[in-house]
């Protein structure tokens, strides 16, 4: 059974930082390309980064430049580094591998930008 537990987030101010964990059981990170999604109030969930198994990354145009992806094969854990985040930046943040499995979905981890 995949499971997959987030964890990391938090109440920051605009321009501050967040570095998320996604502790993942039942299936490797390095043999899957992992994602990190989020969901705002109101909105729908949506793509934020992906970590292929060759090491390339991608990333929505949204956090272009502000986030990074990584992993930890020895963890078997992926993170996403957040730096200058902004109020829209709030969501709850879930990973998955890429593209997502319903079933793989996680309860996520909060962030909230707020001054």
């Amino acid at each position: 059974q995949v499971q997959l537990e987030e964890s990391g987030g938090g109440l920051v101010q605009p321009g501050g930082s967040l570095n998320l964990s996604c502790a993942v059981s039942g299936t490797s990170v390095r043999l899957n390309t992992m994602g990190w999604y989020r969901q705002a109030p109101g909105k729908q969930r949506e793509w934020v980064a992906a970590l292929t198994t060759i090491g390339s990354t991608n990333y929505a145009d949204s956090v272009k430049g502000r986030c990074t992806i990584s992993r930890d094969n020895a963890k078997n854990t992926v993170y996403l580094q957040m730096n200058s985040l902004k109020p829209e930046d709030t969501a709850v943040y879930f990973c998955n591998v890429w593209p997502p499995l319903s079933t793989y979905w996680g309860q996520g981890t909060q962030v909230t930008i707020s001054s």
